[in-house]
């Protein structure tokens, strides 16, 4: 495994200034984006409505485009030529940008009270995604070539010990990286001979060596981080205009990737195993808002027609309310439709010896506490469609873990803790597998597996099961 490499922010952030180089590089990439979406708007503008004239609304978005479009390339370092970025990472950001534009071209248009041609807008914003990211990739491939013939490489010294050969061989594996190594630092005789192609150097020499060979970059690379020995290669480094890597086994420790957190002006580092809040994040946020508020308007004669049949079957409230725990354990009010006996609750345990589900949770199949509305709700679910109050609200999400009592969560083991490190849902993979025939650990294990491979993707595929469970007269 290649070690990670403190202070970067993307793959390849580097704690000194870019070089002059670079910047122009930068600033022509920014212009050549600038010209392209002109050309763009313009073309299929000629080739939408048959005219080259634009209009006065025409001006007014081009010209917001190419404002927002600057800044989402900033925003997203999208102007930056980084040496060993993969596709997936530049198309990731590219396609991130291209859903922002998007978004802040039809607002804008809509505080304007601007009404471009249909399709217009996506039609513009999705061909100059297309041209961007072709063009940046030929950027890339250019720089890549140029440095794998020798041009515009970077000197490295790296300091290091006996876990220092995944990152040379990787760096003689990528010759288009442009790393070119002209020494290793290094007090291991092991290291010293088994490397002994390269200029083997001591610590105590790194200056003198740094101040005679035109050196680009220092890695890092020891077993353990030494602060004393760290902050003065750091002052040395800066003080010489060189960039300074720092590596570290503890970002090997898990498959966790690792980033930088600032709080205030300290940096943290931070290990996360969970979905980070980024735009699929705020995609989810805005999608569980926009569906549960429609679904609550579309269902209202349902809601209607079920409290009444609550309330003429059975006495007590039309809703059955508990406390249940969310996101980090934090409790909130889970709303439901009441499919039980007025005193359910207090019932429970003199039926305990009943239970047929394994594990902290309790179900029984043939509960004869459930009414007979009560029957009818569960085999449609219609029980838990009060529960889209509860997304509105912020508690719950459409899809995610089931949100567990707190009495349950108190037996949890602790890696079935993690389940409450997202917020719970409607309805998850536990929910389209099967449900009360799936053993309590393995439910857990759906429930992990859904947080660690979590998508917008997955989202959808569980909706869609959601419906087909649902339309089966599935539930339980």
């Amino acid at each position: 495994m290649v070690p990670a490499f403190f202070f970067s922010k993307s793959h390849e952030t580097t704690m000194s200034g870019s070089t002059n180089r670079n910047t122009r590089i930068n600033s022509l990439i920014v212009f050549a984006d600038i010209i392209i979406s002109c050309l763009i708007f313009v073309v299929l503008h000629k080739l939408t409505f048959g005219f080259w004239e634009l209009t006065k609304d025409d001006v007014i978005i081009l010209l917001s485009s190419i404002i927002l479009w600057s800044y989402l390339l900033k925003r997203f370092d999208l102007s930056k030529i980084y040496k060993t970025n993969p596709h997936s990472y530049i198309l990731r950001n590219y396609v991130s940008a291209m859903l922002l534009g998007l978004l802040g071209l039809v607002f804008i248009t809509f505080i304007l009270k601007i009404q471009p041609r249909r399709f217009f807008l996506i039609e513009f914003v999705t061909i100059g995604f297309a041209a961007f990211y072709l063009f940046i990739v030929m950027i890339y491939h250019i720089a890549q070539h140029q440095r794998a013939r020798g041009l515009h490489t970077s000197n490295i010294f790296i300091i290091g010990d006996k876990n220092i050969g995944s990152i040379i061989h990787k760096i003689e594996t990528n010759t288009y990286w442009g790393y070119r190594i002209k020494g290793i630092i290094t007090e291991d005789s092991e290291v010293a001979e088994k490397y002994n192609r390269y200029p083997i150097y001591s610590i105590d020499n790194i200056k003198e060596k740094l101040l005679e060979e035109p050196i680009d970059e220092v890695f890092y690379c020891l077993s353990t981080l030494d602060n004393k020995m760290i902050s003065n290669l750091v002052y040395l480094c800066l003080e010489l205009g060189i960039t300074f890597r720092v590596s570290s086994q503890i970002l090997s420790l898990t498959s966790t990737k690792a980033q930088i957190y600032y709080v205030g002006e300290m940096p943290f580092f931070t290990f996360q195993n969970t979905p980070r809040q980024n735009l699929n994040m705020l995609c989810k946020n805005i999608f569980d808002k926009v569906a549960s508020g429609f679904a609550i308007i579309v269902l209202s004669p349902v809601f209607i027609l079920t409290a009444i049949a609550i309330k003429i079957d059975s006495k007590g409230p039309v809703f059955f309310t508990q406390k249940r725990s969310g996101l980090r354990g934090r409790e909130f009010t889970l709303y439901k439709f009441r499919s039980m006996c007025d005193h359910a609750e207090e019932m429970k345990d003199t039926l305990l010896a009943e239970n047929e589900q394994d594990g902290p949770v309790f179900k029984i199949k043939d509960d004869k506490r459930i009414t007979r509305v009560g029957r009818f709700i569960r085999k449609f679910s219609i029980d838990e469609t009060p529960q889209f109050f509860n997304v509105l609200k912020g508690d719950m999400s459409i899809v995610g873990p089931r949100p567990p009592l707190p009495s349950e969560v108190k037996e949890y083991k602790p890696w079935q803790t993690r389940k409450l490190s997202m917020k719970p849902g409607l309805t998850c993979i536990w929910q389209v597998s099967g449900r009360n025939q799936i053993p309590f650990e393995q439910w857990m294990k759906l429930d992990l597996q859904y947080i660690d491979t979590w998508s917008l993707g997955l989202d959808f595929m569980i909706l869609l099961k959601t419906i087909k469970v649902v339309l089966k007269h599935d539930g339980q």
